[in-house]
């Protein structure tokens, strides 16, 4: 890397590394640190009563204190942070005091891991801490972290911006308190649904990422090519057709914590790669899946936080068992006055308009209810509610309805005013399915780009037979949003997707050397500014000589600068 593009610390850091191992100190030591003890622990079990307890501890410097002889560390170790007391005569028993006086005090900075053995103690100001009697370098950080100031409970020069906390993930682990337990909470409701599906014997599987036929969704993929067999693939936006052709094989219960991808629109509650969790029992219906699923949930809760009570935004919600069960034309009904029940897609139309509900012309009459729905009666669900019994034609892989055959078994379960889960009495009927498929083919042909595609070898597997079985997905991102409190998918998501950095345009090296500028300069005159030889264009050549000189200078680059006569031949030459 060019010493240009360094900050001051940076290039103070790289020094600090290279003196690191003049005095024989690896700063990246391959040999195992054996720790056998974490600040947390530490922590809750010392007793000022009890016996003097060797740790060995390691982690990262988040602050120092350094007061002469004595100095004071905060260690950051993968469960909080402690204090670590550092005295020069105790950590250096020799005459050789280069481990302290320069090694700790000028070599090492904020962020760098080190090794520490010694005892646990409580300090005279009552803080429990570690007394170090031998530390180690284990890894030198060459890139200053944010400084993040806490004073009577306020932030200062916080790291803050989302934009910079999502791309930079890393570092807003290391200074953000509470991003990482954020993470751990999302790893305990993994487990916990995971112990509550294995309890009941049912099989987690895996099922192909990569496939011919996009299935078991309305949703744009995304497209990719398999160069061996030159046949398009598709990343799949859903598993389901693949995990009931395992329950037509034979298996009673199956489920797969899926990475799905759908090439459609990011915002606070959508990422294009996500994952769901979808679960297969034969056997079952819709009203035994609605039992399941709440005492699953309720589990869940009480695993994460010891109640089934979660805080979100203003909400309190409460995923106490059970929970109420509306069907979507009432929730229709009741909130917009309207009873679209029997009405054909120019009637669904007319209600749009009434309504102010956007609508065009490639939806059918599943996508205007579910605009309908979506506008006027989702977002006013808080408390966790089965909307149950949506129409036919929202449903292309539904079982239809024992009672009556314009609806279909189908439940959605709403949180806070947004989906949480979607769950069938799926449809086994082979014929039915297929019917179903080309209704999907004709919404495709009208310009529908979300709809099905027709999976000829799923159909095939239906008429082998499939029994009665319930199915549902549950969208895995925003149950965790809801059980931390997050109101952004982007928080539980260690890595979302982002658009593409914005990096300054920079000219290359080829166009300042076609106006007579040496090699040599160009990386001074982008560090002066002047990125493009654009940016020359009417700039006072003695301006440029002096930013040029000052940089050599600050630098000590040692390069002859040109003059300003030189300098004017080069602005002449840009149009």
């Amino acid at each position: 890397m060019n010493i240009l593009e360094l900050s001051e610390q940076e290039i103070f850091r790289r020094q600090s590394l290279e003196e690191l191992r003049a005095l024989g100190i690896e700063p990246y030591p391959a040999a195992l640190y054996d720790i056998n003890a974490y600040s947390k622990e530490i922590k809750e079990s010392f007793k000022d009563e009890a016996e003097r307890r060797p740790v060995t501890i390691a982690g990262r410097i988040m602050g120092r204190r350094i007061m002469g002889k004595a100095s004071f560390v905060e260690l950051q170790d993968a469960e909080g942070r402690i204090q670590v007391y550092i005295s020069r005569d105790d950590l250096c028993p020799t005459e050789d005091k280069e481990l302290y006086n320069t090694v700790f005090k000028k070599l090492l900075d904020i962020g760098d891991f080190i090794g520490i053995k010694g005892f646990v103690f409580r300090t005279q100001m009552g803080e429990i801490s570690v007394h170090a009697e031998e530390l180690t370098v284990l890894g030198k950080s060459l890139r200053p972290l944010p400084v993040v100031k806490v004073k009577d409970g306020v932030t200062y020069d916080g790291f803050t911006d989302p934009e910079q906390r999502y791309r930079q993930r890393y570092v807003d682990l290391i200074v953000n308190e509470g991003v990482k337990d954020t993470f751990i909470k999302r790893t305990k409701v993994f487990n916990s649904m995971r112990e509550f599906l294995n309890g009941h014997g049912y099989i987690e599987v895996d099922t192909p990422v990569l496939q011919s036929i996009p299935g078991g969704a309305t949703a744009r993929p995304f497209i990719t090519h398999h160069n061996a067999l030159d046949i398009p693939l598709y990343l799949r936006i859903a598993n389901e057709l693949y995990l009931k052709r395992l329950i037509v094989g034979g298996f009673d219960g199956v489920y797969e914590f899926s990475r799905n991808f759908r090439n459609e629109g990011m915002d606070r509650t959508h990422n294009p790669e996500f994952t769901v969790m979808e679960f297969y029992a034969a056997y079952k219906d819709y009203n035994w899946m609605m039992d399941f699923t709440e005492r699953m949930l309720e589990k869940i809760c009480m695993d994460v936080h010891g109640t089934t009570k979660v805080k979100m935004g203003k909400n309190e919600i409460d995923y106490k068992a059970p929970y109420p069960r509306v069907t979507m034309i009432d929730s229709i009904k009741h909130f917009t006055g309207v009873d679209i029940s029997g009405m054909n897609e120019v009637q669904l139309r007319d209600v749009c308009k009434q309504l102010g509900v956007e609508q065009d012309e490639t939806m059918g009459k599943g996508k205007l209810i579910d605009a309908i729905f979506g506008d006027k009666c989702e977002g006013n669900y808080i408390q966790p509610t089965f909307i149950i019994d949506y129409p036919v034609e929202m449903s292309p892989l539904t079982k239809k309805h024992r009672n009556n055959p314009e609806l279909t078994e189908r439940f959605e379960l709403m949180v806070n005013g947004k989906e949480l889960a979607n769950a069938y009495s799926e449809l086994n009927d082979p014929i039915d399915q297929r019917a179903r498929f080309e209704d999907q083919l004709k919404l495709s042909e009208k310009g529908d780009d979300e709809a099905m595609f027709i999976d000829q070898d799923f159909l095939r597997a239906l008429e082998y037979g499939m029994p009665p079985t319930s199915g549902i997905g549950i969208g895995m991102d925003r149950l965790v949003m809801f059980m931390t409190g997050q109101e952004s998918i982007q928080e539980v998501m260690f890595f979302p997707q982002m658009r593409p950095e914005k990096v300054a345009k920079k000219d290359p090296v080829a166009k300042y050397t076609e106006l007579g500028i040496s090699e040599e300069l160009v990386p001074v005159l982008q560090k002066a500014g002047y990125l493009t030889v654009e940016d020359l264009k009417d700039v006072n050549p003695q301006k440029i000589r002096q930013d040029l000189g000052d940089i050599n200078k600050k630098h000590k680059l040692e390069l002859a600068l040109p003059s300003v006569e030189v300098i004017e031949s080069w602005v002449k030459k840009i149009n």
